[in-house]
């Protein structure tokens, strides 16, 4: 939710720069134009070379007085404009990388909870195939006590406990053996003809 917020709040600073450089860069002809103004009526007053008379304004006094303000205001606003774009795109940068640094966390939040996971998905299959050594195990000792007790009536030397006992080290040998090696074939890339 926090993260859902932050990109709001991104989207938000996003359109007010955009809003705020559109602005600027309507309010910026204006001014330059302005500017253009002001500089062609100094330089027309100067070519007049007007002299003063006593008790009167000359032109370039009266028009000085008048446009100057507006030029410095011209000049405040676009600066105010400039700063604020500065400010606004510093915002917006913090912000952006703010939500950058959650996505991340995020990410390395949902890595840890795959990656926990898959622990213990590999102990449950170590588990079952621990589970399935001992079931197939004791299947083929049974056999093999069925063949020796079989093997009995036929007047075999052992007797089919003995028999039976005996088998069983090598059967769970054999069988945890035979597991391992389908694992492995199992857990290697395949390959393709040709290779």
């Amino acid at each position: 939710a926090e993260t859902r917020d932050s990109q709001t709040l991104l989207a938000d600073l996003t359109e007010l720069a955009a809003e705020l450089e559109a602005d600027a860069a309507s309010s910026l002809y204006r001014f330059g134009a302005s500017r253009a103004y002001d500089g062609i009526v100094s330089e027309r007053l100067e070519a007049l070379d007007e002299e003063s008379v006593q008790g009167y304004d000359t032109w370039a006094g009266f028009l000085q007085r008048r446009m100057a303000p507006a030029m410095r205001t011209c000049r405040s606003v676009e600066e105010r404009q400039a700063n604020l774009s500065r400010k606004l795109t510093r915002a917006t940068t913090l912000l952006r990388t703010w939500v950058d640094v959650d996505v991340e966390k995020q990410n390395r939040d949902l890595l840890a909870s795959m990656n926990n996971r898959a622990r213990l998905q590999l102990r449950l299959q170590q588990t079952v195939e621990g589970l399935s050594v001992a079931a197939v195990s004791y299947y083929v000792v049974g056999l093999i006590g069925y063949v020796a007790k079989g093997a009995s009536s036929f007047g075999h030397a052992f007797p089919p406990e003995v028999v039976t006992a005996a088998s069983v080290p090598v059967a769970i040998l054999l069988v945890w053996w035979g597991v391992r090696r389908v694992r492995r074939m199992h857990s290697e890339p395949a390959k393709h003809p040709g290779e």
